[in-house]
């Protein structure tokens, strides 16, 4: 499957964006999600993940209340929509889908990645 994230761009604090990750090659519906970001030299951290079907997501701390994730199985689509955003956030965003070994909110878990959308919050 390729993964291709869209979305991402220049937001004051507080703005809103939404990221989308459309997907070719192969359904994402049997698949969980998901979204990781990362800043440059820091290492690749989990965001959000949603369940096969749509009915769990999962949040890193930092994010609940503020972003929800998202998919519409019969677009092939995953988004990310992110709301009061801090300068925290800023980062280069991944979407990708999970190969069910080892944990949802690790990045090893994962084994198709797409190429990650910047988000930058400006303060």
């Amino acid at each position: 499957v390729q993964l291709q994230a869209s979305g991402g761009g220049l937001v004051q604090a507080g703005g809103s964006l939404r990221l989308s990750c459309a997907a070719s090659g192969r359904t994402l519906s049997p698949y969980v999600m998901g979204w990781f970001r990362q800043a440059p030299g820091k290492e690749r951290e989990f965001v959000a993940a949603i369940s096969v079907g749509g009915v769990n997501q999962y949040y890193r701390d930092s994010v609940k209340g503020r972003f929800t994730i998202s998919r519409d199985n019969a677009k092939n689509t995953v988004s990310l929509q992110m709301n009061s955003l801090k300068p925290e956030d800023t980062a280069a965003y991944y979407c990708a889908r999970y190969g069910g070994v080892g944990v949802y909110y690790t990045p090893g878990g994962y084994d198709s990645w797409g190429p990650g959308t910047q988000v930058t919050v400006s303060s």
